[in-house]
């Protein structure tokens, strides 16, 4: 990573803008990027503290060898651009990579306690160090943020001068300058003190400082600031409440990742030169407007993607198009491109068909599968090979990504681009779909949509709650399938880090739940060592899915934290979860696509006061 260059620059000997020179500042890998320290993130370097910058300028900035494109037509038309970049791998001999910013600027030196801005220390060029006692300068701990996703310096001055007769927002300079200490007694915030030399204002504690309407009381509101795309961004008053965050804090930010599976007709590569050209296309519904586009485009040489192929994508495109809707949103697009996954899950796609090229091999196990039939377990599908790319959307502070809308978004860049940082995986996985008849039947018991209705009451408020405009509110997706479903998914995971030796960590689920879906693909979400080494295949055999089913069922019925984890009204940080702790079903972040909510392994096992509510209770030893 690379601080931005400065705005002035100088001119090299020609006249012209001299070649980047820039410090490097530690390194992150290119998943990080993604999920960890995207645009607008914090990253701490050693004693330095800086925010990862936006987008504007990475089109020229990103090197094509070190951070090339990657095409995935279905998730690029959802998501409104052309392509997709990878973040770059810089090396040594590197000249540029992710760019950063200083961020937070109040910085305090621990020997003269000054606390000010960290170009009024004088630090040496390069270094960050206070220019009077040549020590290590400390970057603040507190940040301020609000819910539209802008961030800012935490109003030390204001905070310590809330004690005057005048209003905080609107006090003048006094002449004096900012001291921080710590009284060392606690290590509560009541130890940290911030004072003012100008003697107007007694010493003050942060104590409070983290209280909903503390910033709210001192008459501050929100200024629109965004540091990650510098001091060219202007600043427009938003108004919103601000909150006191510690720099650390995962709520300083949260990434709106989405994601596609590469399926045929796509998962080829031969429809990648086209990228650019699909809205285009889209307009011309004959094959001579189209074989005559092409020509245009194409001119000087030959169209490298055959004519009829070119028309067979096109229709597969319009197969996705949302039904009913005029104006499709996003959640319609998104909702669509899951369909289809999901029947190309079911259908296959057998690998004595396909080249080497082809990125989706799916295939049916050879064992005998009416095992799984006392299950309710039904058509186990063989993964072999499948390419998910995932994208960096947007991001979100103090709020979780799942329960935002697009208001609440923030852009990667001040102006629009036609593409978006992702990463691709390359992995395996094992599908499988629950009976609809049973899970039909299942569904109408009222003790189960009682059960579910709890928590998607719960869900619901939180969803309004988070909410600018309650009108453009979304549902909570809570369902007796999809809670059934995604409980089924985390045990699971859970029973193969244990028996097949795979990290939990590296595994990942995707849910397919509505009034036509009932199924869950399990499938290796890392690049490394365990990505793709067959292991996860080979337990999607009906044979050792059957034991597989069975023993984390049966490791389900009991939790360290029982009889509290079962019999609790609520669980969970926001409330949406029953029986569900980080003792039994609860994953690591990287593995939920729901953000640890939405579980109730009573729907697998059943409940204290109703042991037949669960859909696997027939195979337990009660």
């Amino acid at each position: 990573m690379t601080p931005p260059p400065a705005r002035r620059r100088r001119t090299a000997a020609g006249g012209g803008t001299p070649a980047h020179n820039l410090p490097r500042r530690g390194a992150v890998r290119r998943a990080q990027a993604i999920t960890t320290y995207g645009v607008g993130s914090l990253i701490a370097v050693d004693q330095e503290s800086f925010i990862v910058s936006g987008l504007d300028e990475a089109e020229q900035s990103w090197s094509g060898d070190e951070s090339p494109r990657i095409y995935e037509r279905r998730l690029a038309r959802v998501l409104g651009v052309d392509y997709f970049r990878l973040p770059p791998a810089s090396d040594d001999t590197s000249k540029d990579g992710l760019r950063v910013r200083r961020f937070p600027l109040m910085h305090s030196c621990p020997e003269c306690t000054e606390l000010q801005r960290h170009g009024d220390f004088n630090p040496p060029a390069g270094r960050s160090i206070c220019g009077t006692c040549e020590v290590d300068l400390v970057p603040s701990r507190f940040v301020v943020a609000c819910e539209s996703g802008h961030l800012g310096e935490f109003p030390y001055w204001q905070w310590v001068h809330r004690s005057t007769d005048r209003d905080a927002a609107s006090l003048g300079p006094c002449g004096g300058r900012l001291k921080l200490r710590s009284s060392g007694r606690t290590s509560s915030l009541r130890s940290i003190l911030v004072s003012c030399t100008c003697g107007q204002a007694p010493e003050v504690s942060m104590e409070g400082s983290f209280r909903r309407n503390a910033l709210k009381d001192l008459g501050l509101k929100c200024r629109g600031t965004r540091p990650w795309l510098g001091t060219s961004a202007p600043a427009k008053d938003c108004g919103l409440p601000l909150r006191t965050l510690q720099r650390g804090s995962s709520s300083v930010w949260q990434p709106v990742l989405k994601s596609a599976l590469s399926i045929p007709p796509w998962s080829n590569g031969r429809a990648d030169p086209l990228a650019e050209h699909w809205d285009a296309l889209r307009q011309y519904d004959s094959r001579e407007h189209v074989e005559i586009y092409l020509k245009g485009a194409f001119r000087g040489s030959e169209c490298p993607v055959p004519l009829d192929e070119v028309m067979m994508l096109l229709a597969a495109e319009r197969e996705e198009d949302p039904d009913s809707e005029a104006a499709p949103t996003f959640d319609h697009r998104y909702r669509a491109l899951r369909n289809k996954e999901y029947e190309r899950l079911r259908s296959g796609n057998d690998e004595s068909e396909h080249s080497r090229d082809e990125q989706f091999l799916c295939e049916s196990p050879l064992g005998d599968q009416s095992v799984l039939d006392p299950l309710g377990v039904t058509g186990p599908m063989l993964v072999k090979k499948l390419r998910e790319v995932r994208a960096l959307k947007a991001f979100t502070r103090l709020i979780d990504a799942e329960s935002t809308t697009d208001s609440k978004e923030m852009p990667l860049s001040e102006n629009p681009l036609r593409w978006l940082p992702a990463m691709e995986v390359r992995g395996e996985g094992v599908f499988l779909r629950l009976d609809e008849d049973r899970l039909a039947t299942w569904e109408k018991a009222p003790a189960v949509a009682a059960r579910v209705e709890r928590m998607r009451t719960a869900h619901q408020r939180v969803l309004e709650q988070r909410a600018d405009d309650p009108s453009r509110v979304v549902p909570s997706p809570a369902t007796p399938r999809m809670v059934l479903l995604h409980t089924l998914a985390h045990v699971l995971i859970n029973e193969w880090s244990l028996d097949a030796g795979y990290p939990a960590a590296s595994l990942r689920e995707r849910l397919y739940a509505a009034d036509d879906m009932a199924g869950v693909l399990i499938y290796t979400a890392t690049s490394d060592s365990a990505g793709s080494l067959g292991g996860l295949v080979a337990q999607g055999e009906p044979e050792l899915l059957d034991r597989t089913v069975r023993s984390a069922v049966r490791r389900a019925e009991w939790c360290s934290s029982d009889p509290l984890c079962m019999e609790t009204d609520t669980s969970g940080g926001t409330e949406t979860n029953l029986a569900a702790c980080h003792s039994c079903v609860m994953l690591p972040e990287t593995s939920c696509e729901h953000n640890n909510i939405l579980l109730d392994r009573a729907l697998l096992v059943g409940a204290t006061e109703d042991p037949e509510m669960g859909f696997f209770a027939g195979i337990l030893d009660r």
